[in-house]
């Protein structure tokens, strides 16, 4: 991953002709990282000792998925270390159930939206290149501005102090990413407070 990482960024000092394949860059990094994932999952499976597959309580769930009693304890189970398996979705949601057990329903549901127009993204574009052709400079300028936004919300200067937050990245079908995000604050939102409350629009 750091290789192709490497290989991706933009340097002053070294002529890099993926960067100007358009289409062909998009289809290079996604085999490049189906390659990434493909080792991953062979570690996983090649190592099922060493994760150790009958220390998951949930082994007991072949009985359930699998009719064929012959093949039990073959199983290859992916941990909760790999992003996407089950485990990992599932200890997700443990943990913001958390949240709404201890501190009740979120304040603010937010949506922050990528706009492939930022000057960040379009300043950064070679010659003939569109934001769709770029996916790695828009993952890149969205995390960086979501970041940026989510202190503005969380350290009180956007709003009062919070007591915890959560939010989950997602790209669209256009090929944009977008975030949801949830927001407990310290002093509840009243009914009678909607008034102070607007709906935005930052760019």
């Amino acid at each position: 991953m750091d290789f192709y990482a490497y290989r991706f960024i933009l340097r002053d000092d070294n002529f890099n002709l993926i960067h100007r394949r358009r289409t062909l860059f998009n289809q290079i990094v996604v085999d490049m990282y189906a390659k990434v994932e493909t080792e991953r999952l062979l570690f996983i499976r090649l190592h099922q000792k060493k994760l150790r597959v009958d220390d998951y309580i949930h082994l007991r769930d072949a009985v359930v998925t699998d009719g064929n009693p012959h093949d039990f304890g073959k199983l290859v189970i992916l941990p909760s270390s790999f992003t996407g398996s089950p485990r990992y979705m599932h200890e997700g949601t443990q943990d913001a159930m958390t949240y709404v057990r201890n501190y009740g329903r979120p304040d603010l549901s937010i949506a922050f939206t990528c706009n492939p127009l930022w000057p960040e993204i379009t300043e950064s574009l070679m010659m003939g290149q569109k934001p769709h052709n770029r996916h790695d400079i828009v993952a890149r300028v969205f995390k960086q501005k979501l970041l940026k936004y989510m202190d503005l919300l969380t350290k009180g200067v956007a709003f009062r102090k919070t007591m915890c937050h959560m939010y989950s990245i997602e790209w669209q079908k256009r090929g944009l990413p977008h975030s949801h995000i949830l927001i407990w604050l310290r002093e509840k939102i009243r009914p009678h407070n909607h008034r102070s409350m607007h709906q935005c629009r930052i760019s």
